[in-house]
């Protein structure tokens, strides 16, 4: 893939040039859709295990892993502008279903790397609104069409809570400790907190815990609406993300996208124009091969397969 391999751009990003790395990596991937019959939307993903997040792909689902264990896997601007880009290309590769997020190591994730961001806390700018990457906070247009499936464990804080709550189904090892402490040390969470965990908790059981700092079980969050499912160590959530994430990857992939933007319309626009719509959607899955093929299989009595069309 042009000058340098996948392997060693991610490896640039990880150690530190990420907006060379990222440039180059666009031109590449270009070059690849020129080249290449086997792409599909012009991006495939390729499984990396040495850099700022983990990419490995299982069939139509792939798992990214946030991959700063000796950090608690805090956020800085590396492993964001990482994980900006996979969002990106999960995306746009059309043989990807579904997507599980997870962190190595001990922690989820413990929060921002203040140290290391300190010189961007002051900006008002949304520094992951860049081309060719979808912002995982989803706080920024554009955002996913498709599902991701959250795995957490251990210290699940402030950032990292907040990246938790913009995923779509989220299960939590019985480890989970979160908090959100930003108003503690004179911040104020920026990443969606004050946004979902109000909407999916509600008001009061939010402010609880937003005002005072103080952290919350994966049993309280379950009890809250946070947490779907609960699983008894990391290893085991990880698999559990993963078994849903298949299970979604099986089922027609326009349905679940309609599905997932009739949701978001419903809460980012209105009820009204939410239900105005569905008639349309409706009727355009009908026109479809996969809806064909879902009478198809019923009636051969065989699992059905879908293509996206």
């Amino acid at each position: 893939m042009g000058k340098f391999s996948r392997r060693e751009l991610f490896q640039t990003i990880a150690a530190g040039g990420a907006s060379i790395a990222l440039a180059t990596m666009s031109n590449s991937i270009r070059a690849a859709e020129t080249m290449s019959q086997e792409s599909i939307s012009g991006v495939r993903m390729m499984d990396v295990t040495d850099a700022a997040v983990t990419i490995e792909r299982r069939g139509e689902v792939v798992l990214l892993g946030l991959n700063r264990p000796a950090q608690g896997n805090r956020i800085d601007s590396t492993i964001r502008t990482f994980l900006s880009k996979a969002y990106f290309e999960f995306e746009h590769d059309a043989s990807l279903r579904a997507a599980v997020l997870f962190g190595h190591g001990d922690h989820f994730c413990q929060g921002v790397d203040v140290q290391a961001v300190a010189a961007e806390i002051g900006k008002a700018t949304d520094q992951t609104a860049m081309p060719d990457t979808i912002d995982p906070w989803l706080k920024t247009a554009p955002r996913l069409s498709k599902p991701v499936v959250v795995a957490a464990h251990g210290n699940t804080w402030n950032v990292g809570h907040e990246l938790f709550l913009a995923c779509d189904i989220r299960v939590a090892s019985v480890d989970t400790r979160f908090a959100q402490t930003e108003n503690v040390h004179a911040r104020m969470p920026a990443g969606g907190a004050t946004i979902r965990f109000v909407r999916e908790a509600g008001w009061a059981q939010a402010m609880r815990y937003l005002l005072t700092g103080d952290g919350w079980t994966a049993q309280e969050a379950q009890r809250m609406g946070t947490v779907q499912e609960i699983a008894p160590n990391a290893e085991t959530a990880r698999q559990l993300a993963v078994d849903i994430a298949k299970k979604i990857a099986m089922c027609a992939p326009l349905s679940i996208k309609n599905t997932l933007a009739s949701a978001h319309l419903a809460l980012d626009e209105s009820e009204a124009k939410a239900f105005s719509q569905l008639p349309e959607q409706r009727a355009a899955l009908y026109a479809t091969g996969d809806f064909k093929e879902a009478l198809a299989a019923e009636k051969e009595k065989r699992a059905p397969q879908y293509k996206g069309r």
